[in-house]
């Protein structure tokens, strides 16, 4: 049994230590908001928050977490400096129709959060730079202008 800390509540698990977080996130928690891609660390769209920093939820396995905390998609608006870092992303992401397909947008939404929550006024090269996930269908000229966007509260 585990105790982890999602989204500000304390949760029991009773999965073995050497499952993921992505699957304990959406098959025993219904926190649906983070999408499996890959599987093995590189596409982001898995991508959460761990005390804060982004990682691939689908790398982390149970064992790793201790009593770190965990915000996914659902949790970013949870109140505090990230919620209305979130808000504005949120906002600019649609100002900017970045969304196609839209199966990486929670992943980009978490990490483009965590990326204002640390640097507000980021340059394009630290946004190229710190934005690794894979967007299908390259919308990452719209990534970039919405993360300016949300950096201007606008």
């Amino acid at each position: 049994m585990i105790e982890i800390i999602v989204n500000g509540e304390v949760r029991v698990i009773t999965d073995e230590e050497d499952i993921p977080l992505l699957w304990v996130l959406r098959d025993h928690l219904n926190l649906t908001g983070t999408k499996f891609g890959c599987g093995v660390g590189l596409c982001g769209t898995c991508t959460v928050l761990l005390d804060g920093e982004p990682v691939r939820s689908c790398q982390v396995y149970m064992s790793d977490l201790g009593d770190r905390e965990i915000r996914t998609i659902e949790g970013i608006a949870g109140g505090g400096d990230l919620a209305a870092v979130a808000a504005r992303v949120q906002g600019a992401w649609i100002a900017e129709q970045v969304p196609q397909c839209g199966y990486c947008q929670s992943g980009m939404i978490v990490a483009a959060t965590a990326l204002l929550a640390r640097d507000p006024d980021p340059s394009d090269d630290r946004i190229d730079e710190t934005m690794t996930n894979i967007c299908r269908c390259g919308t990452y000229t719209r990534v970039r202008a919405a993360i300016h966007r949300a950096a201007k509260g606008t």
